[in-house]
This record gives structure tokens, sequence and C-alpha cells, in this order.
């Protein structure tokens, strides 16, 4: 079942208790500041581990002491759906641990 893209209300309401990330375009996006690469690297394999869980993935770049996320859902036509903000939510639960900012 393809899920259903959220509305701009919605999409506003929902990044509103999601600290850091935004609303660019079509997708929303947070970047991290982590406190060496190997801290980043850490990072990227635990977002990794959660898409898999969701079976929902998104676009991630990993700099030296960085790492960006961007993500929509391309089965709902490229919309911000459910699913984008499920793995926004998560990745906020653990980022701290991380030592990201």
């Amino acid at each position: 079942m393809t899920p259903e893209p959220l509305s701009q209300k919605e999409i506003e309401d929902r990044l509103a208790e999601l600290p850091g990330w935004s609303l660019d375009g079509d997708k929303i996006t947070r970047s991290y500041r982590l406190g060496s690469h190997f801290a980043a690297v850490g990072l990227v394999v635990h977002i990794a581990q959660t898409q898999d869980e969701l079976d929902h993935h998104a676009d991630i770049a990993l700099g030296y002491n960085t790492v960006a996320l961007s993500v929509n859902t391309h089965s709902a036509g490229g919309s911000i759906t459910g699913l984008d903000l499920e793995l926004a939510r998560r990745v906020e639960e653990f980022a701290a641990g991380h030592g990201a900012h």
C-alpha cells in the first residue's frame, strides 16, 4: 500500500515537533555536526539500520564530521508522507547519543 502524501499543514505541525528538521522543496532535511569523522560514520550506520527496519531510505551525505539527510517518499510521487517524519523522529531519538548537534 502506497503511503498517502501529507498536507502542508500536517507537515508543518509534525516538523514543529522535530527541532532542526525543515522543509526544503519537496523534502524534509536535517544536518548534524559531530565531534569526529568516526562519530559521524557511527551515526550513519545507526541511520542505515533504522532505514532498513522501516524499509524507507533517506539520501545521506557524510562529511568529515557532518551528516546531512534529506527524505521524501518516492512511491508517493516524491511527496512527504508519515514514513518520512517517522524516520526523522527515530533519528532524532538516537542522534544525540552519538554526540550529534
